[in-house]
């Protein structure tokens, strides 16, 4: 008997073994993952712009649109931050996701509840308890349960519980990063509309300018047409330019419509919201740039287009570790306190007075084992999914790198190159206005007459108009490469690589 024993236990051992390994499924390693790729070196870029550079501020702050020193901006800003409904969208994806890390954290939790019923029934005069039970065939009945207290508890031995909480942690900072990212390319799409529209309001002026002037031209072509002293050409030539510049004028009026439309619709407000705009037209253009000593160190921490990417690559990362675990056994405990009691029909009044009895007390504990021997391939295809999320959640972060290194690389050419033309350009300003102040130095002493003032100026004003749009396009470009230095967004607690 004993060698029997000794065998028996040898027996359920080997059965138990062979259970839990029969659990853990088969799934294979496929080919090497995606990997996530070191930040490239951009020194010889940075190294080009070094003189126009700044290192005491590092980075871009959070309010970085202040330092152009525009009131009207400032409140654009604001409002766009309160009032925009893409970003009120991305808050709510947000909350969501903190929402679902709940859920995922109650898993690790026990399950607590009550629960009661109360059953009417008829058992049936020809089933195998009424045959087995003549005396009650055909009886009616009462069942009343009643559970102050109901315990389930899934052991999460594997960690597969731990992921899936982990995963929700992921995808909710990637969330919040995604919400700063919505936040930044909304404040600088604000700045850069409100750039545009403020060069094309003072362009505006400037055509009016020359249409004024023009029309001075063609009226003196009139006149010295009509005391003979030039001929038709001359008028014929003074229309075609006058309506070239009525042309421009309607040119620019819609180019200033647009933007503020585009200015009224990022604000969260209908077209006629931005019809006051450029009202305080104070604009500074900042002398230096802030940019780090070292650009790409740091560049993941205050980027929430790389943070976003990063944390969806390490939520992937959570997944593949639930689908692998979904391979494993699953182990989990119930159990129950309450009151029952049974009761014929005609005897309802007594159920009450049964049911919170002593001897109606029961209880139940029940641990349970859920071993996946057959799932006819849908773990595998679960795993094999999860597996294709996280390479693709790791090359969107690979490519959001390198367009990240891309815009900064853009963004400081650009800075560059605006500001050496700029220069130039109010060196050409200085030449051309030298040359109006003669033409009325010669107007004054008598050796020229009206019209070549008016010539004089018009090269001038043309020139002006050009300066609005250069001045434009680098304050763009400061905006550009804020925005590509993170506008201020810092997260010191970003992870380097996820952990498969």
């Amino acid at each position: 008997m004993r060698r029997r024993s000794v065998s028996g236990t040898f027996t359920a051992v080997g059965l138990a073994a062979v259970l839990l390994a029969g659990g853990c499924a088969w799934y294979q390693e496929e080919r090497e993952r995606a990997e996530i790729l070191d930040t490239p070196s951009m020194d010889h870029m940075v190294a080009e712009v070094a003189s126009f550079a700044s290192s005491r501020e590092q980075w871009p702050n959070d309010q970085w649109w202040t330092r152009f020193s525009s009131p009207e901006l400032n409140v654009l800003e604001e409002t766009a931050l309160k009032d925009n409904p893409s970003l009120r969208k991305a808050d709510a994806r947000l909350r969501e996701a903190q929402a679902l890390v709940r859920v995922e954290g109650a898993r690790l939790l026990p399950f607590l509840d009550a629960d009661a019923s109360l059953t009417h029934e008829r058992l049936s005069q020809h089933g195998v308890f009424a045959a087995l039970n003549r005396e009650v065939a055909g009886a009616r009945f009462l069942l009343g349960i009643i559970n102050p207290l109901s315990f389930r508890y899934e052991f999460d031995f594997w960690g597969k519980n731990r992921a899936l909480l982990e995963a929700a942690l992921g995808q909710a900072a990637s969330e919040d990063a995604e919400l700063a990212e919505v936040r930044l390319r909304l404040t600088a799409a604000v700045a850069r509309a409100y750039f545009r529209g403020l060069a094309l309001q003072q362009q505006l002026e400037l055509v009016r300018t020359m249409v004024d002037i023009r029309r001075d031209l063609h009226r003196l072509a009139e006149t010295r047409f009509r005391l003979g002293l030039d001929d038709g050409f001359k008028v014929k030539q003074a229309i075609a330019e006058l309506e070239t510049v009525n042309k421009r004028e309607a040119g620019v009026r819609d180019q200033l419509d647009v933007q503020r439309h585009l200015l009224a619709r990022l604000s969260g407000k209908g077209p006629d919201g931005a019809h006051d705009l450029f009202a305080h037209r104070a604009v500074t253009i900042p002398e230096q740039i802030p940019l780090p000593d070292h650009l790409p160190i740091g560049l993941l921490a205050r980027r929430p287009d790389l943070a976003a990417a990063l944390y969806r690559a390490d939520a992937a990362a959570r997944r593949i570790k639930f689908a692998k675990a979904q391979f494993l056994p699953s182990i989990d405990l119930t159990a129950f306190v309450g009151f029952n009691a049974l009761v014929l029909t005609k005897g309802a009044d007594q159920l009450g007075k049964l049911l919170f009895s002593g001897q109606s007390f029961s209880y139940g504990v029940a641990p349970g084992l859920r071993l996946p021997w057959f799932e006819g391939g849908r773990l595998r295809g679960e795993l094999k999914a999860q597996r294709a999320e996280y390479d693709a959640a790791v090359e969107l972060y690979n490519e959001t790198l390198l367009d990240a290194m891309r815009e900064v690389a853009d963004s400081l050419s650009a800075w560059h190159t605006t500001r050496s033309i700029l220069e130039s350009h109010h060196r050409l300003l200085a030449s051309l206005d030298d040359d109006y102040h003669l033409a009325k130095v010669r107007l004054t002493s008598g050796l020229d007459d009206d019209r070549e003032v008016l010539k004089h100026r018009f090269p001038l004003l043309e020139q002006e108009y050009a300066l609005r749009a250069l001045e434009s396009d680098q304050l763009v470009a400061m905006v550009d490469l804020i925005e590509s230095l993170g506008g201020g967004y810092f997260n010191e607690d970003v992870t380097r690589q996820p952990k498969l």
